[in-house]
């Protein structure tokens, strides 16, 4: 069988391990050969489609960003999946692997829908796929915040002062909240729990008193109650959302107004998402990959490879792209008894 191996969306640590381990199980064990696409969605429009023999492969599962390139380019023309059809068989492809996160996965979904023969792999750093307990990408991210709170508090200490801390995550709060539990944050805030600003500079006034040297971590889709919307830029990406970010600076005038504290804002930005992955998102992304092979053999169209417990598992696409999985307020009950 010939395979089409795509990712799509934003780039993401373990995208190499995910292809490597599609490309070699599926050449050492069903003798598959696979191409890959250029640059996302792009290259099925357009199409750039190369040769991906497993000695592309070797050593990958440590590199970061992707060897593929990556876009946001919607593959619809006028709505409808023709030219993606005309480019898949073109070169006799009989399948497509898409890595991806909401977006794309929905659009692996539509190309199901159409009749395309597809496996989906999720990948994102916000861990916000349903049907999946784990994305890679999200403990890689978590990981590099987590250094980067360490680091800052240590610069908080030495100034006495309240250090704000902005993370990405759109509109959940994994990031943050996983981060900000193991950097010991005072404060933790994220789109899914309403925190007012009284409470938080409660909390920075409470952590100051007790001789600390304040930490708020916020993730980017968070704003307070009663604001229509999220910080944002003016511009918005291909796809047409608006590009988050500016909670962190918002939050750092108001404690510094309201409390008198010296703050600092720092918003870590892109840095959670580029270098090599972690141990654990390079073995979730080899087994996501193997099994995603599995998957094509077994023509299990219309899936999505999970994890669920310590097992790689099959879900439909429409019930992994159905609702954004969300922060459960109980575990950030469980971080807020240790705020101020």
């Amino acid at each position: 069988m010939k395979i089409a191996v795509l990712n799509a969306g934003g780039d993401c640590p373990g995208l190499n391990a995910v292809i490597r381990g599609v490309v070699l199980k599926g050449d050492r064990i069903y003798e598959h050969e696979f191409v890959g696409v250029k640059d996302g969605f792009r290259g099925l429009v357009e199409d750039d489609i190369v040769p991906l023999p497993r000695q592309h492969v070797r050593g990958l599962s440590k590199v970061g960003g992707t060897i593929l390139g990556t876009s946001r380019v919607s593959p619809f023309v006028d709505g409808r999946t023709d030219r993606v059809k005309e480019v898949l068989a073109k070169h006799d492809i009989e399948a497509l692997v898409a890595i991806g996160g909401e977006g794309t996965l929905t659009v692996a979904r539509m190309f199901h829908d159409d009749g395309i023969n597809v496996v989906g792999v999720p990948k994102t750093i916000d861990n916000d796929l349903s049907a999946t307990d784990r994305t890679f990408g999200f403990d890689t991210a978590v990981s590099i915040a987590t250094e980067s709170i360490d680091r800052l508090r240590t610069t908080g200490e030495a100034h006495s002062r309240c250090m704000v801390v902005e993370v990405m995550g759109r509109n959940v709060g994994w990031i943050a909240l996983h981060a900000g539990i193991a950097a010991g944050a005072h404060a933790i805030l994220i789109p899914e729990v309403p925190v007012t600003r009284d409470q938080v500079c409660g909390w920075v006034q409470h952590a100051m008193d007790r001789g600390r040297a304040p930490v708020v971590v916020v993730a980017e889709g968070f704003s307070f109650p009663g604001e229509d919307q999220q910080a944002s830029s003016e511009r918005t990406d291909t796809l047409g959302r608006r590009r988050l970010g500016g909670i962190g600076e918002q939050v750092t005038r108001m404690v510094e107004e309201r409390t008198g504290i010296e703050t600092r804002n720092t918003t870590l930005g892109h840095l959670q998402r580029g270098g090599v992955p972690s141990s654990f998102d390079r073995v979730l992304a080899t087994r996501f990959g193997t099994a995603a092979v599995d998957s094509v053999s077994a023509r299990r169209w219309g899936t999505m490879v999970a994890l669920q417990g310590i097992d790689i598992v099959n879900v439909n696409l429409h019930d992994a792209t159905s609702a954004l999985k969300s922060v459960p307020r109980e575990q950030w009950d469980e971080a807020a008894i240790l705020f101020g």
